[in-house]
């Protein structure tokens, strides 16, 4: 088995983005699972387009997808993804899109086709707070949730995608007010090292 874990740039002015930090950590293999792991850009189609690509070039099984969401507490497993961007702020290029569809023949969402849950309870049997989210929001994050999902039904129907967010880093939210919550690396390592075990078995 194969899994691609795909992590994001930093964006928004952030100078570091804990989900291409965290690729930097992971071990080779999980379970005899070999692990892939790439860095994308924080930019409309063209994320989607590198993923498409190391999926040619890689045939993994399963493609794990992870993205910073600021403000949240817990590691949180993507149940769905909808067919829309509209970013509250540009991406990495520069582009602003208001509500368009990512891709006109595609439905309205798609769920993820890992098993949600099961990655959640295992995050949470290695000591690290996770849940199950509903909602990726409708930038980048949502962009490659939707976008891997819609192309997998096309090209590559037996394989699995998930999208997993992670909180901001220590570092990240000493400007941001004592509310903003965030969490260790390590901490967000081991979570992810235990949603590959899950989904390695």
């Amino acid at each position: 088995m194969k899994i691609l874990v795909t992590g994001f740039e930093p964006f928004g002015g952030e100078t570091i983005n804990p989900a291409a930090e965290i690729l930097k950590q992971l071990p080779e293999t999980i379970n005899s699972a070999k692990i892939i792991t790439m860095l994308v850009p924080v930019v409309r189609y063209r994320s989607i387009d590198m993923i498409r690509e190391e999926i040619k070039r890689s045939d993994p099984d399963i493609i794990l997808s992870l993205g910073q969401a600021g403000g949240r507490a817990k590691l949180t497993v993507e149940r769905i993804g909808i067919n829309v961007d509209d970013q509250r702020i540009p991406d990495n290029d520069g582009k602003q899109v208001i509500d368009e569809a990512i891709y006109a023949d595609g439905p309205d969402a798609y769920f993820a086709s890992i098993p949600v849950k099961k990655v959640v309870q295992y995050i949470n049997d290695a000591g690290v707070p996770a849940a199950v989210s509903n909602t990726a929001g409708t930038f980048i994050c949502n962009h490659v949730l939707y976008g891997i999902r819609y192309w997998l039904e096309r090209e590559y129907p037996g394989k699995k995608s998930g999208f997993i967010h992670v909180p901001f880093l220590p570092a990240q939210s000493t400007d941001k007010g004592m509310d903003v919550p965030s969490m260790s690396l390590e901490d967000m390592v081991k979570g992810i090292t235990a949603a590959l075990c899950a989904l390695s078995e």
